[in-house]
């Protein structure tokens, strides 16, 4: 299997390929079709792995990729129910030592998921709308 596009840069993952045609699966709709080989380029140095992913929404994949246990979800799951929340919030809310929870938000305003907020006059994050949409589609 490998990518490849299409004139309109549309990436898909080849399923099968003859001599005139191949049987493509676009990522994102899961449809499968038939495109003459003239119509197709491969996309060199992308996985077809990473073309599958994007079968899930890129929020979604943000989420995932950020969030590396359950208590980091979790952590992220609160803040979007919740926030926003300060940090002596979060200190005293959840069994998270002060270096585990700035590690944990770097990361996540690392990958746009957090933003800084004042809660009572004091620092504090809440979730952005990527973060939402991204929780939303796990939910689902």
């Amino acid at each position: 299997m490998r990518t490849v596009r299409d004139d309109d840069g549309t990436r898909y993952l080849l399923l099968k390929e003859s001599t005139e045609s191949s049987l493509v699966r676009n990522p994102e709709t899961g449809e499968q079709r038939h495109v003459p080989n003239a119509d197709l380029e491969s996309v060199d140095g992308e996985s077809p792995l990473a073309t599958a992913a994007d079968a899930v929404p890129e929020a979604a994949r943000r989420v995932l990729t950020a969030a590396h246990d359950d208590r980091a979800l979790g952590l992220l799951v609160e803040l979007d129910d919740r926030g926003p929340l300060s940090v002596q919030e979060l200190l005293s809310a959840y069994d998270l030592c002060e270096s585990d929870l700035h590690g944990l938000l770097g990361e996540f305003r690392a990958a746009g998921l957090l933003t800084e907020a004042k809660v009572h006059g004091r620092r504090g994050y809440d979730t952005t709308e990527t973060a939402s949409d991204g929780l939303a589609h796990l939910r689902d």
